[in-house]
This record gives C-alpha cells, sequence and structure tokens, in this order.
C-alpha cells in the first residue's frame, strides 16, 4: 500500500552516513602478479587514499595509515601510485609530495630527494619504467617535465623532456626508443589545444620531438600500439575518436581512424590519472564512448566496436590491461568501483565497491531530456522523487534540486548515485545539467561557453529548469540549485541576475572571477582567458559577469559550504558572498570545514554537508525532512531555526 505524505518529507531508509560509503572513489587499479590493486579513497579515514588489493581474506590495504597516496600536480593530481609486476607499490605522500617505494614485507623508502618545491604525478610503469609528471617552482615560475624515477639501485630522478608548460601521459615504445606524450601551453587547457609529441630518447633523455597532431585540437592519451604504430585520441571531426599513425624511417604517415563514431572516446583532463582506453593483446582496444552516458566497447582489428554490459555508465576510466583483460572504474545506478572485463569471453565481475544496494523499487526512473535553450540545446538528466511506501499529494508538484557540474569543462553522466538517491527517496526530484561548454556531446556543444562563462551557463540551467517546471514536472515556486567549484559560480550568478530560483547551495564557489584570476593556481591561471576574456583588457567583463557585483539582486537564501585548505577557489571567496548576504539581510548559513580542500574527502564533513543541505531545503522550500538535524539560517533581521 502506497501512503500520502507531502513531498520532501518522506522517511527514507538511507542515511547521511550511509551515502559517504556507498561511493567509494577509485583512484586507479593494475595487475600485480596475479593480484588486482586499487586505490581508494577512504572517508572514514580523513579521506586518505590508500591502495588496496582482494586476497584470500577479503580486502585488505597494501598501504597502511597514516601514508596518504595523493598528488598535487596541477592541484588535481591523479596518478599518484603505480605498481610493477613483482608487488613493489611506488606512490607520492601526500605530506611531502615524494615518491616512494613500498616494497612486500618491507617500511617504504624515498625514491625522489625531500623538496618542498616538487610534487610527483601520473605515476605510470610504461614497459617497465617509472614515468612521471614532475612539477616545480623555479625562478617565479611553475615548470613540468616528464621524468623517469630509478625504482632499483641507486635514487635517481632523469628528466626526459620538458619543452612546454604542461605535460601529461608519457608512454614508451615497446623497444624503448620513442617517448610518446602530450603537450599544451598557456593559455590553452588540456581540451582546447594540445600536441601528442613523439622524440626519440638519446642518452637518457629525449634530445628532440616531433608533433605527431597539428595542434588545433585536443589531442590526448598517446599509446604504442606496435615499436611503429601510435594510438591517439583526437577530435578533426568535431568528436573525440580514436586514431593512429604508422611510424617508419621516413617519419609518421598518415593518420588514420581506428573506429570512428558520434561519441567522444576523450573528455577534460583534469585528472592525470585519466584514461579513456586501452590496447589488449593482439592489438584490440577497449574504449570508453560518450554521448550524454557512458558505454564501454570492445574495438576488433576491423574497427568495429561491440558493447560491454557493464554495470557503469558515468565516469568511466580505462585504468589498466592486460592481455584481453581490462580494470574499468566507474559509476553505475547505485553501485560504483571497479570492474574487471574480459575481452575475450565477455565477462564482467565487480572487484571493488559494492553492487548495487539500492533495490529497485527505491530507484528514480531516470530519463535524458533536451530543452530548447537561447543558445541551442541544453541536455539533462532527470531523477524523479521515488519511494515505494509514498507518494505526494495529488494536487502537489515536487520540488527539485537542479545539479550544476564543476569545471566548466565537465560532465554528469546520468547515473542515480547514492547521494542522488538519499533526495530522491525523501520526495526531493533531482535534475542534471550539462550545460553549453559540457564534454560529452562534441567539441561545438563544449565551444558553446567559450567567452561566455556566467551567460550561457546560467541561461542552460535556468531553461532546463523552466522546461521542467513548464512540464508539470517539478513545482516551479520550488526549484533550488546547487553546483560546486565551477558549479557554485552559476549557482551565485543564476541567483544574483534571475529569479528562477527559491534557493541556492553553493560549494567552494566562485564568487569573484578577477580574484580568482589572481589567486587561483598556475594550472588555471589563464583559463578565463577562454572562458571569459584575456586581462586585462577583459577587466570590465570580468567585473560585470562576476556574482559579487550583483550582490543587490540576490533575494534566495543560500547555503555555503567551504574546505579551509582549499587553494583553487579560497575560503575568500565564500565569505565575500556571506558578508554581502549578512549586510542585504538575506538568510544565509556558512559551514566552513577545518582539513578540507577543493572537494569533500573526510566522513564527518560529508555527512554534515548533506545533512545540512537537506535541512536547508527544508527550511526554505516549506517541508521537514525527518531524522536531518535542523540548521540555523542567519539574516532577515533575526536568527532563524529551522
Amino acid at each position: 500500500m502506497v501512503d500520502t505524505l507531502p513531498y520532501g518529507s518522506w522517511p527514507s531508509p538511507f542515511t547521511a552516513s550511509w551515502a559517504s560509503k556507498a561511493s567509494p572513489r577509485v583512484d586507479g587499479a593494475a595487475f600485480v602478479g596475479d593480484e588486482i590493486w586499487w586505490g581508494q579513497s577512504v572517508p572514514e579515514e580523513a579521506g586518505r587514499t590508500t591502495v588496496r588489493r582482494r586476497a584470500d581474506a577479503g580486502v585488505e590495504d597494501v598501504l597502511p595509515a597514516p601514508w596518504n597516496a595523493r598528488s598535487r600536480v596541477h592541484e588535481y593530481g591523479g596518478g599518484s601510485w603505480a605498481a610493477d609486476a613483482g608487488g613493489t607499490l611506488c606512490f607520492v605522500e601526500k605530506s611531502d609530495q615524494r615518491v616512494w617505494a613500498l616494497r612486500p614485507g618491507a617500511k617504504p623508502v624515498p625514491l625522489t630527494p625531500e623538496d618542498p618545491a616538487t610534487s610527483y604525478g601520473g605515476l605510470r610503469f610504461s614497459r617497465g619504467r617509472l614515468l612521471a609528471v614532475r612539477e616545480w617552482q623555479g625562478e617565479g615560475t611553475v615548470r613540468r617535465g616528464i621524468v623517469e624515477i630509478a625504482v632499483e639501485g641507486a635514487a635517481s630522478v632523469r628528466q626526459l623532456v620538458a619543452d612546454s608548460d604542461f605535460v601529461a601521459q608519457p608512454d614508451l615504445s615497446p623497444d624503448g626508443t620513442h617517448l610518446a606524450w602530450v603537450a599544451w601551453d598557456h593559455p590553452h587547457m588540456p581540451w582546447d589545444r594540445t600536441e601528442v609529441r613523439v622524440g626519440r630518447i638519446d642518452d637518457g633523455r629525449v634530445r628532440s620531438w616531433a608533433a605527431v597532431t597539428a595542434g588545433d585540437t585536443a589531442a590526448l592519451q598517446p599509446t604504442w600500439r606496435t615499436d611503429t604504430d601510435l594510438v591517439y585520441l583526437d577530435e578533426p571531426t568535431g568528436r573525440w575518436n580514436l586514431w593512429h599513425r604508422e611510424h617508419g624511417a621516413e617519419g609518421f604517415g598518415p593518420a588514420e581512424p581506428v573506429a570512428a563514431a558520434d561519441a567522444d572516446t576523450g573528455g577534460a583532463l583534469w585528472s592525470l590519472g585519466a584514461r579513456w582506453y586501452g590496447v589488449l593483446e593482439g592489438g584490440r582496444i577497449v574504449a570508453v564512448r560518450t554521448n550524454g552516458a557512458d558505454e564501454l566497447v570492445i574495438i576488433d582489428e576491423h574497427g568495429g566496436a561491440t558493447r560491454v554490459d557493464l554495470p557503469a555508465t558515468s565516469e568511466l576510466n580505462v585504468d589498466a590491461v592486460e592481455g584481453s583483460r581490462a580494470l574499468v572504474s566507474g559509476k553505475g545506478a547505485g553501485t560504483s568501483g571497479l570492474w574487471l572485463v574480459d575481452a575475450g569471453t565477455g565477462r564482467v565481475v565487480q572487484v571493488a565497491g559494492d553492487p548495487a544496494e539500492i533495490d529497485a523499487p527505491w530507484m528514480p526512473r531516470t530519463r535524458a531530456i533536451t530543452t530548447d535553450g537561447p543558445h541551442g540545446p541544453v541536455h539533462a538528466f532527470v531523477h524523479p522523487p521515488q519511494h515505494p511506501g509514498f507518494t505526494g499529494p495529488a494536487d502537489e508538484r515536487a520540488p527539485y534540486v537542479v545539479m550544476v557540474h564543476g569545471g566548466p569543462t565537465g560532465h554528469d553522466g546520468g547515473v542515480a548515485d547514492a547521494k542522488t538517491v538519499y533526495l530522491t527517496s525523501r520526495g526531493i526530484g533531482v535534475v542534471q545539467v550539462n550545460y553549453g561548454g559540457s564534454t560529452g556531446y562534441g567539441r561545438d556543444y563544449r565551444e558553446r561557453l567559450r567567452g561566455q562563462w556566467g551567460v550561457v551557463d546560467v541561461d542552460d540551467v535556468v531553461a532546463a529548469a523552466a522546461g521542467l517546471a513548464a512540464a508539470g514536472d517539478a513545482d516551479g515556486e520550488r526549484l533550488a540549485i546547487k553546483g560546486g567549484s565551477a558549479g557554485g559560480w552559476t549557482v551565485l550568478a543564476a541567483l544574483a541576475r534571475t529569479d528562477a530560483f527559491a534557493a541556492g547551495i553553493s560549494r567552494y564557489g566562485v564568487a569573484d572571477a578577477r580574484t580568482l584570476a589572481e589567486d587561483t593556481h598556475d594550472f588555471e591561471s589563464r583559463y578565463l582567458d577562454g572562458m571569459i576574456g584575456p586581462l586585462p583588457e577583459a577587466e570590465e567583463l570580468y567585473r560585470e559577469r562576476s556574482p559579487l557585483t550583483h550582490v543587490d539582486g540576490f533575494t534566495a537564501p543560500v547555503l555555503l559550504l567551504q574546505g579551509d585548505e582549499d587553494r583553487v577557489v579560497p575560503p575568500s571567496q565564500s565569505e565575500a558572498i556571506r558578508d554581502a548576504l549578512a549586510a542585504r539581510g538575506i538568510p544565509h548559513a556558512y559551514r566552513l570545514y577545518a582539513g578540507e580542500g577543493h572537494g569533500f574527502r573526510r566522513a564527518e564533513t560529508i555527512i554534515d554537508a548533506t545533512e545540512a543541505e537537506v535541512a536547508f531545503l527544508g527550511a526554505v522550500l516549506g517541508f521537514t525532512p525527518p531524522d536531518v538535524p535542523p540548521i540555523t539560517l542567519d539574516g532577515a533581521g533575526a536568527d532563524q531555526t529551522a
């Protein structure tokens, strides 16, 4: 029997504590002898990243506490560990950013010198040699290069190449004579303009190199299929697809497509651990294809593609390949983790993470929608409220939270994960908007945001929300908007410049673009050149676009959540908005979490933030969520608790 209760007040068995543990963050995986190892963030251990393996007695840590494998290269890290076939674990320790080696039965020993100005990331064993991206401060600038780190014998770090502002994804040819890598320079980002380069290694370093791609696209992930066949990702057709070029005595032959598709194999290279395909034995390829949602395919030697029946359809990453097997991480409806895929047998086995713990009656009926917006079609995924025991009153429409992903060059894959079900099971709908600028729909859609950040993203989320209300799915008077980082910018801009939303939740959101350009780290220091315009010429445009400039436009309550160690978007950004809201008497709450950076990792933070968001929505949108602590809002002339 189904009972009737107001939306937002449905009792749910899914707690914030459950949600914090239900979606483990997998940070790479590897075949190590007969075992499978993977990195995993542990919220209950202050968010440290350990390396685990599945042994006879179950899952156990390879990297013991308090060691924490986490890189700070580009601030977003990635590739913080690698392991060889003999079971030697090499990892970047968060506290000192040195590379350490943990051999079976021994304690970790450093492989790189102690130097507070140097960080390492993108660790990868290539043809048995440990390669990494090194980032160091020198003479007032940040520099990067690809290095080889000695694992056996005398400690040494040998620089192979450093001829550009940024480098990533190195791969040695099978005979060890050539190195391929990705390079790009300011002001471009790796989804704007890059080059795939190949250089011959002479006397331990690359003495000269040639560009394999034209430099007017965002080429990614070169991988040697043989000593003479280089596979890589490129987008001359407007979609990231697999290409290859043959290398001979006269140089490289023409570029040829491996398997053309109206989908993207590739994405935004925020993390140095991102990999969208792997080469299997016999030259076959296992690859991710994205067209809204993700799918995994096996591409044969003739370019034919066979879809793999994988539970995960979002954030897929091909972490490792060996023979006919691949390790693929990602998120699916109600589940996340790591899967072992056998391309020979078609067998798929979940290695890490729990199989879907959420029974089907609790899963929202997710659907993809496309809404007409002022700049073109807007893509989104809708997750309606869902409860096997309750429904809303016939004369009431559901409140909805409009989710805005970060980046802004990013993507939501339409998966109802634990945090989504936490809301939908309480009678709160969720819509994930892939506004113009998002990946997963081709280069033209991605470039819709160029020069238009703060305009296109705001217009698109408003259009998606309005379309949902017009269709009768959502209560147009109870629409909230939530986002983090660049998504937080869109939240604040939408609240300041429109009346589309009754409430906003900003996690470490950008409030002042000019201050961000001055304060942010080197990787993103020129990002806004493309998103708004180059400085100082575009100074007035930065001022005009910034939410902080339009504080008089704020009327809706706001919840601000921030980490005190955030070096990407410092606390000063959230605090400037807090002060402006306080001065105008707008109801708001501000929570600053100790020990958190750009993205929350600690269990206690995730739990508190998750509960605070639902309590805030209830206080503002007019419902009482059960089993959630109340929240105190400042402003409107006096403190109020709800």
